[in-house]
Order: C-alpha cells, then sequence, then structure tokens
C-alpha cells in the first residue's frame, strides 16, 4: 500500500509525501519544519517513517525547512552538488547525500529517477519515484518541457503536474514586464496550456490521477486550471493541491 500526499505545493512552499507501510520520503521541503509535522499529523501520516527527502533546485519555497527537518528527523536530503553550492545550504554528511541529474537512487522500496529539466537554478531536476510497477511523478517549476520531462512522464500512474498561470491572467495581471516574461518563458513555470498539451501528447496510459500543483496565487485559479482540464475529466481522476493546506491523502497499490 503506497500513501501519497501533498504537504504544500506553491510559490510560499512545496513538500511532497509518499510512503509505503513502513517507510517514507519527501519530495522538497519548501515549508517549516513544524508545518510538515502538522500537515502530516492532520493527514495521519506516521513521521517516524521518513527516511530521505529530495530536493530539486535552489529556490526557497524549496528547500527552506530542510536543515531543521534532517538535524530533527535524523534523516538524509539528497541534493545536486550545484544546488547545494547554490543554496548556501550549510549541511553537511551524513544530513546530506549529493548527486547529479540523472542518476537512480534507491531508499528502501522506493527507486528514485532524478532528471534534469529547464527552469531558472543552478541545477534544476524532477524526480520519478518508483515501487514495483508504479511510478510517481512530481513535476513542477518547469519551463519548456524537455525530452526528459515527456520520457519520464510518459511513465507515471499518478502526477503531481504544473498549472502554473493562466495565459491572460498573466498578460493582464500586475507583474512588471519582466517578471512576466521570467514566469512565462522556456526557464519558467508551465501554464495551464502547457500542461494540457503535455497531458494530451505525452501521458502513459496507464495514468490515473493527476494533481495540479504550483498553483499561482496572482496569475491562477483552482476553477480556471480545473476548467483548463475539464474535457479531460472523463479519463482522469483531476485535483488540485493547496498552498495553505495538505492536500487528500490518496492510498494507491503498488503491484
Amino acid at each position: 500500500m503506497i500513501e501519497i500526499c501533498a504537504l504544500a505545493s506553491g510559490s510560499n512552499g512545496n513538500c511532497y509525501y509518499i510512503g509505503s507501510d513502513e517507510e517514507a520520503i519527501i519530495i522538497d521541503a519548501g515549508i517549516s519544519r513544524r508545518k510538515i509535522m502538522e500537515r502530516m499529523k492532520s493527514r495521519g501520516i506516521d513521521p517516524t517513517k521518513l527516511k530521505a527527502g529530495f530536493i530539486t533546485h535552489e529556490h526557497q519555497d524549496h528547500y527552506r525547512g530542510a536543515k531543521i527537518l534532517s538535524k530533527k528527523e535524523e534523516i538524509p536530503f539528497y541534493i545536486s552538488e550545484q544546488t547545494l553550492n547554490r543554496s548556501h545550504y550549510t549541511m553537511r554528511p551524513p544530513h546530506i547525500k549529493t548527486f547529479s541529474p540523472g542518476d537512480t537512487m534507491q531508499i528502501g522500496p522506493f527507486t528514485v529517477h532524478s532528471f534534469s529539466k529547464n527552469h531558472d537554478a543552478a541545477d534544476p531536476c524532477s524526480f520519478r519515484v518508483q515501487i514495483n510497477e508504479l511510478n510517481i511523478g512530481i513535476f513542477t517549476d518547469i519551463g519548456e518541457a524537455c525530452e526528459n520531462v515527456k520520457s519520464h512522464l510518459s511513465q507515471c500512474d499518478f502526477l503531481f503536474l504544473e498549472a502554473n498561470y493562466d495565459e491572460d491572467m498573466l498578460e493582464n495581471g500586475k507583474y512588471p514586464a519582466y517578471l512576466k516574461q521570467r514566469v512565462a518563458g522556456n526557464q519558467g513555470h508551465l501554464s495551464n496550456k502547457q500542461a494540457v498539451e503535455l497531458i494530451e501528447n505525452h501521458a502513459s496510459k496507464k495514468l490515473k490521477t493527476i494533481y495540479l500543483s504550483h498553483i499561482s496565487e496572482d496569475n491562477n485559479r483552482g476553477d480556471i486550471a480545473m476548467e483548463a482540464f475539464e474535457h479531460l475529466a472523463d479519463k482522469y481522476d483531476i485535483n488540485l493541491t493547496s498552498r495553505y493546506d495538505a492536500a487528500e491523502l490518496v492510498t494507491l497499490q503498488d503491484e
């Protein structure tokens, strides 16, 4: 039995939980340890199962809570060397372990596949977590979708997929021109439209569940993102993550 939960998703913090009966990992720790513990407890998750964390890149909303969490819970965080250097993350072994995007790491039953992606960071990567034949993807903070993203997405049964902005809201919103260009550029974020196109063109036939993630507070709304995916609702179970609370705990069979 595998449990999955977005503990936080948005520009104010990101943290995704994947657990088996006895062990668990998190992808990113962009909220405080206290909030991570509170949100795990609110969903009935046992924090003592945590064995490791993984950091996608050095922006604060992805690693803010990692230092204290690694010390208090005595778990290592896996981080690429370039990301480590850019982040000024001051922990050292055994609290950190470095990897290169493209590496595969084994934590208990979890085979964690890392891969490079386009984003305005030193060495950004995303992860596909495999448990037996079940594949869970965390696909956020992506500018233009590269072949790595398309290839790994096409293997997933369950997705956290970025739907960061609505193109009209961004264009007509309050952001200055340079920031609009950053968000919409090939090193920025995925729009609702781009996320839909990824699913239409590259989703696995096994894909069943999508959680729309990293939704902008200023340039998107949950109902607008869901409307963009409405024509796919008969094919997939489509849901929203939240920046302010944990999403529901999802339970899947890993066989």
